[in-house]
């Protein structure tokens, strides 16, 4: 049975197929069409997850919608009567797209892929989010939470999955949203809606949280874990312009210029930053007060998330916990779940925001609609194409770009590491891309964690980004806790993922400076050899000749540009950088052989 789950017209539209209750293939749309977070139909990455089940359309059993579009509509209309007349340009806007495209969504599934009507079935978009972590989770029981900023009403759920059966027993309603809240700060320090949330993470531990009690003006807690948000600081529910009000901006200030450089005094003025003004110590100043605002606008947010999951556990009683939707992503907050409440075993799955929902949605018409049995486990990220040797040959040879083919893998990871240990950075493109946002280890740019120069190398010359922003450590999975604050750390499977950050050992911080954030600790990824194996063996391989089996990782992109799909873009995001060396499975391409 051949079950294709599509997500799309929000954010992160994307497309899965399962194949008898088994992943064959999931890809977000923006991998293809080069569009960062690109919501459109997801043509691309749906022609993808056929070809690689080798099926058409018309063969497809069902196609499953990640949520309800006349529930949304309802809830758009119902937002906007509510706060008339300052919503028109919401009501406006929203017509716009809702008559062109979203009310559409079946007739447009049955024109796309030539199925019949009743092939198409629509899942609930917090549905679609819970059965995306739960029903490919190790566990036969678990509670789940979900938490995102909005589907059709709903912004949060708690509830149980027991076998196939998932129940959803509590929620929160639109507008009350811990993602728009995190949103509303996140346009205040100056960065995009649905793509900067987490540089506000990361901006966060060079602050501290002064304004934690001007946060909790905004947002009300109950005893129950459920919130409610104070809406005269916002505008996200009558505006297509602003997130926060002006009330919001008399609390905390004048909104972060978007264009001001970020540094401090605990940063120092990057050189890569050109010369420092003349007013240098003002501007650390202030964006010392932006980082408090940032560090405590995540600690507010930690602490909601802790209190739902506390109370869910205090519910249910469970011992295992599934989280779901885009506050899944907020690594530091899932940290503190398994640190700081009852529940033992957490799973997050990789993409968990909205393109997750088209596995979930496909997951949900398989195991629960239909009662098949659950044979699925998510154990690794890598879903998306392969591009094989005889593409990679073909892209170089037809570009005359000079490379060297080195077949004896074993000869390739030793010039691969001894580059790294020369302070070279790598980029490096292998197998499948990888399932949601993260890079682990197929389309990454590697570079050796014990530079303490290497996280302004990589910032500057290759990412081209904000020098808060923090690298992440691939760590062989059974040597984890040698270096990391993580007991058990192979059972952890949000550490696959590269979803916890965990503290670095003290004495660690001199082996591993180049990952080592400002407040000490690192989003790391642990590495297996069933699931990674070459990756798994060019770190064991690092780490045989610097005695530290640790990589620096970042993904393979650069800012503002999604991570790197076909070899074509892996060579084009190369000489746009200054990486030093380019390994394309089993071929290197140097860039002193360019010039």
């Amino acid at each position: 049975m051949d079950i294709l789950g599509i997500s799309c017209y929000y954010h992160d539209a994307a497309a899965v197929l399962l194949r008898d209750g088994q992943l064959i293939a999931a890809s977000e749309e923006e991998r293809f069409s080069r569009i960062k977070h690109d919501y459109g139909f997801p043509k691309q990455a749906i022609q993808y997850c056929l070809e690689a089940g080798k099926i058409s359309g018309p063969d497809l059993d069902y196609v499953v919608f990640f949520e309800k579009p006349f529930r949304k509509l309802d809830r758009i209309l119902a937002s906007v009567l509510g706060t008339y007349p300052k919503s028109w340009k919401v009501f406006r806007e929203s017509m716009i797209t809702w008559v062109l495209d979203k009310l559409w969504v079946a007739s447009t599934l049955q024109s796309e892929l030539g199925v019949k009507k009743e092939k198409v079935l629509f899942s609930e978009h917090h549905l679609s989010h819970a059965a995306s972590a739960y029903l490919c989770s190790p566990f036969d029981e678990s509670a789940i939470l979900t938490v995102d900023g909005v589907g059709e009403w709903v912004t949060a759920t708690y509830g149980i999955g027991r076998g196939n059966d998932i129940k959803l027993t509590k929620q929160m309603d639109f507008p009350h949203s811990i993602g728009l809240l995190y949103s509303a700060f996140t346009a205040f320090l100056g960065f995009e809606v649905n793509e900067g949330e987490y540089k506000v993470m990361g901006m966060a531990p060079y602050g501290k949280p002064k304004y934690v009690d001007k946060v909790w003006k905004l947002v009300r807690q109950n005893s129950d874990g459920s919130f409610a948000l104070d809406m005269d600081y916002f505008e996200f529910h009558h505006s297509t312009e602003r997130t926060y009000s002006k009330k919001f901006e008399q609390l905390f200030g004048e909104p972060r210029p978007t264009k001001l450089h970020f540094f401090t005094e605990s940063t120092g003025f990057p050189k890569y930053f050109g010369e420092p003004p003349a007013n240098i110590h003002e501007i650390s100043n202030l964006n010392q007060h932006y980082a408090d605002i940032a560090a405590s606008i995540q600690k507010v947010t930690e602490e909601l998330i802790l209190g739902m999951a506390r109370n869910l556990q205090k519910e249910t009683g469970l011992k295992n916990l599934c989280i779901a939707g885009g506050v899944g992503l907020n690594s530091v907050a899932n940290s503190r779940i398994i640190r700081e409440t009852p529940f033992e075993q957490v799973f997050v799955q990789p993409a968990a925001g909205d393109g997750g929902g088209a596995l979930g949605a496909a997951l949900w018409a398989y195991n629960t609609l239909l009662g098949k049995p659950r044979t699925f486990r998510m154990d690794h990220a890598y879903w998306g194409r392969h591009y094989g040797a005889s593409e990679i040959s073909s892209f170089l040879q037809g570009n005359n770009i000079p490379h060297t083919l080195i077949e004896d893998e074993d000869k390739m990871l030793d010039q691969v590491v001894e580059r790294i240990r020369s302070g070279k950075v790598i980029g490096w493109y292998q197998g499948r891309f990888e399932w949601g946002p993260r890079a682990l280890g197929n389309r990454s740019i590697i570079a050796d964690p014990g530079n303490p120069e290497m996280k302004d190398i990589v910032n500057a010359k290759i990412k081209f980004r904000e020098p808060y922003r923090p690298f992440a450590p691939s760590v062989l999975a059974e040597c984890a806790e040698k270096y990391f604050e993580l007991p058990h750390a192979t059972s952890h499977y949000p550490a696959r993922f590269m979803l916890y950050v965990v503290p670095v050992k003290q004495e660690a911080h001199r082996l591993l400076p180049a990952i080592t954030h400002v407040d000490g600790t690192g989003r790391l990824q642990t590495v297996f050899k069933d699931q990674s194996p070459r990756y798994y063996k060019l770190i064991e391989r690092f780490g045989q000749a610097t005695g530290v089996p640790v990589l620096l990782n970042t993904s393979f992109n650069l800012r503002g540009e999604p991570i790197v799909t076909t070899p074509a873009n892996a060579f084009n995001t190369f000489v746009k950088s200054e990486m030093d060396c380019l390994v394309l499975d089993n071929y290197i391409v140097e860039k002193s052989s360019l010039n």
